[in-house]
C-alpha cells in the first residue's frame, strides 16, 4: 500500500512510523499533556500499535533507544514483528552504553539525536559533536543526523563530517525558544512551532543528494489546535501533498500518532498512499 525507497540497500517505505508520544513527549499541551500520553502507552498498547503500524503498510519504525522503548521493541520482535528498526540516540544514556544497547536489536539505521546535537554546535562544540558522529559510524550502519536547522545541514555537508543521510525537522525551534531536550529536562513542552519554517528546510533538502527523513511535518500536532475532527484529514492530507511535493523521491516522511481516541496509524497511511498514488 505504500510505496518504497531503497535506504542503502534496505526497501524502507516513503511514510514510516515514530514514536514521541509513545515516549511521552507531548508538543500539543493545550490537548493532551505528556502524562496522559504516558499512561496510555503501556508496553502493550505501543506494541498492539506497531502491529498495526506493519498491518497498514508501514515497513519501519523510528525508535527513541531509551530503555522503555528498547523493552517494547524486544517485545514486539519476540511476538513476531517484522518492521525495520531505526534509532535515535538517548542523551540521558552514554553513547558506548546506547550503541550496545541498539545494537543487539539488529537496527538498519542510526541517527544522533537533534536538539542536543544543534545546542553543542551553538556553543562551540563541533569537534565534541563530529567525534560522537564518527563512533555511532563504528556501528558498521548509515548514521544520520538530526537538525532542526537548515544551515547545519548545509555545514555538515561542506564540512564532510561523514554522514549517509539526516533527519529534517520541518520546524526551526532553536529559533524562537531555545530550549533543551525534554530528554534531559523532563519538562512539558511549551514550544510553538512557526509554519513557514518548512520553506527554509524544503530549499536544503532538496540541495543535499542524500536521503533525508523528514519529520515534524503536522508541527507536532500543532496543526490541528482548534480544527474540528472533521477538518483534520483534509489538513493532513493537504501537508502530506505539499511536503511530498517539496522534497526528493528518495526521500522519507516520518510521522508519530496517538492511538487513544482514534487510529491515527491507519488514517495517515490511508492518506499518505493514496497522495502517493497521484
Amino acid at each position: 500500500m505504500l510505496p518504497a525507497v531503497d535506504f542503502f540497500g534496505t526497501p524502507v517505505t516513503r511514510l514510516i512510523i515514530g514514536d514521541n508520544s509513545m515516549a511521552g513527549l507531548s508538543y500539543i499541551p493545550k490537548q493532551h499533556l505528556s502524562n496522559e500520553m504516558l499512561d496510555y502507552w503501556t508496553a502493550d498498547n505501543c506494541v498492539k500499535a506497531l502491529f498495526e503500524a506493519e498491518k497498514t503498510g508501514y515497513n519501519a519504525y523510528m525508535a527513541v533507544a531509551d530503555p522503555f522503548i528498547l523493552r517494547v521493541i524486544r517485545q514486539y520482535k519476540n511476538e513476531g514483528g517484522k518492521m525495520h528498526i531505526m534509532f535515535q540516540t538517548y542523551p540521558p544514556v552514554d553513547l558506548e552504553v546506547n550503541m550496545v544497547q541498539m545494537k543487539k536489536l539488529n537496527p538498519i539505521a542510526v541517527y544522533h539525536q537533534g536538539t542536543t546535537a544543534d545546542i553543542w554546535l551553538e556553543e562551540g562544540k563541533a569537534d565534541y559533536l563530529r567525534d560522537r558522529i564518527k563512533r555511532l559510524k563504528d556501528m558498521g550502519i548509515p548514521t544520520g543526523l538530526a537538525t532542526h536547522v537548515p544551515e547545519i545541514l548545509v555545514r555538515a555537508e561542506e564540512e564532510n563530517w561523514g554522514l549517509d543521510y539526516y533527519m529534517t525537522c520541518l520546524q526551526n525551534s532553536r529559533k524562537y525558544e531555545k530550549e533543551e531536550s525534554t530528554f534531559l529536562t523532563g519538562k512539558e513542552k511549551t514550544i510553538v512551532f512557526r509554519l513557514n519554517d518548512r520553506w527554509d528546510m524544503f530549499k536544503v533538502i532538496k540541495q543535499i543528494q542524500k536521503p533525508c527523513i523528514v519529520f515534524k511535518i503536522f508541527a507536532g500536532g500543532q496543526m490541528f489546535y482548534d480544527k474540528t475532527e472533521a477538518e483534520i484529514p483534509g489538513l493532513i492530507e493537504n501537508s502530506m501533498r505539499e511536503v511530498y511535493a517539496n522534497i526528493k523521491p528518495i526521500d522519507i516522511v516520518l510521522i508519530g500518532a496517538f492511538q487513544k481516541f482514534k487510529n491515527q496509524i491507519k488514517e495517515n497511511a490511508e492518506i499518505c498512499a493514496r497522495v502517493l498514488a497521484g
